[in-house]
């Protein structure tokens, strides 16, 4: 008999986590949904038609995330063997909520997963533009564009969720359990999806429906991805979501390039002093 899948799906009433939900549990997937209200349940039981007993609904505000202990007990309740994070303030709040719940939560939850072997693979649900240099396919002009958005528009956002992506990734380079896939859609639209996309190496700016993100997010939870963390960056496009995420596997495709790992793996370090 084979093991029971099961998710963690941190961020449960998101937009996106609301699409991705009865992918999951049509795949069959055993999901526990984290929501901030208990007032949000009926939301997201009402996304599954079949099957409504792999879904289990936790209400536990993810801002009430203080510890690495906090987040290891969350996981602990679910049994989980993956996580999914499609959090964050949604910019409300302000600053201090953003670096709260983008940053500090998201953090501790890497943390907790990588100090627990039975998880096994975690993918956060990031954005285009979070990376420190140029992507080595954009232009120059490409590259300014993204720096003046980081630092104008995003200017609180941008850094929780760099310094979210850079923890998962250097704590999945060293663990010997732990695979990390960050997922970095452009300006997410409620569009239906159309199941086409441009998944990879992608043009700095576009956008993505937030039904074809979750398509995608379903799609490499149920396949091997070889190495301990990938960036994939995701637009709408030509391609099928199974022929790219199939071609990204095949490929080894990774939007890492051009990041500094060294200093990745410093900043974890200093961090656990």
């Amino acid at each position: 008999m084979a093991s029971t899948k099961r998710v963690l799906l941190l961020g449960g009433h998101g937009k996106v986590s609301l699409h991705l939900t009865p992918l999951l549990v049509s795949n069959s997937w055993r999901v526990t949904s984290v929501i901030r209200d208990a007032s949000q349940k009926e939301d997201v039981l009402s996304t599954v038609k079949k099957n409504p007993e792999l879904i289990n609904v936790l209400v536990s505000s993810l801002e009430d995330v203080k510890s690495q202990a906090d987040a290891k007990n969350i996981i602990d309740q679910s049994k989980a063997s993956c996580i999914v994070w499609s959090a964050g303030a949604g910019g409300k709040g302000g600053p201090e909520r953003t670096q709260a719940i983008d940053r500090d939560s998201c953090i501790h939850f890497i943390k907790a997963a990588a100090s627990t072997s039975s998880v096994t693979k975690f993918l956060l649900v990031s954005y285009l533009g979070s990376r420190r240099n140029k992507a080595p396919w954009w232009s120059d002009e490409e590259w300014t564009a993204t720096e003046a958005v980081n630092n104008e528009v995003l200017k609180d956002y941008y850094p929780a969720k760099l310094a979210a992506d850079e923890s998962l990734t250097a704590a999945a380079g060293r663990s010997k359990h732990l695979q990390a896939i960050i997922l970095r859609p452009g300006s997410l639209t409620d569009a239906e999806a159309v199941g086409k996309v441009s998944l990879g190496r992608t043009k700095a700016r576009g956008s993505i429906s937030r039904a074809d993100v979750a398509a995608v997010a379903a799609r490499l939870l149920d396949v091997d991805i070889e190495g301990p963390f990938t960036w994939l960056d995701l637009l709408e496009g030509d391609e099928s979501v199974t022929d790219a995420v199939k071609r990204v596997v095949e490929d080894r495709v990774n939007c890492i390039e051009g990041e500094d790992m060294i200093g990745m793996e410093r900043s974890l370090t200093a961090e656990e002093r």
